[in-house]
């Protein structure tokens, strides 16, 4: 696989991860509680803060594969150098 290959995924990967993040961060931030709820969250709530925290993780390990293609493209100009 090309390393511009992996830079595009890597690249394509962070930003689905922001727009995920961002989606559960509206969605935690516009939560209302019913009136007639205890004070416990409720499921939607609950998915959108799992989401948000899968959505991070996914983010840094795309960030983490762009870092190492680009390492390694500092790499290949050294070596041609």
């Amino acid at each position: 696989m090309p390393i511009t290959s992996v830079s595009n995924s890597a690249l394509l990967g962070i930003q689905r991860g922001l727009e995920g993040i961002r989606r559960n961060a509206t969605e935690i931030a516009s939560h209302r509680p019913a009136a007639s709820s205890s004070q416990f969250p409720t499921k939607d709530l609950i998915r959108a803060m799992v989401e948000l925290h899968q959505n991070k993780h996914d983010t840094s390990a795309a960030m983490a594969t762009f870092k190492t293609a680009d390492q390694m493209i500092g790499s290949l100009l050294d070596i041609k150098a």
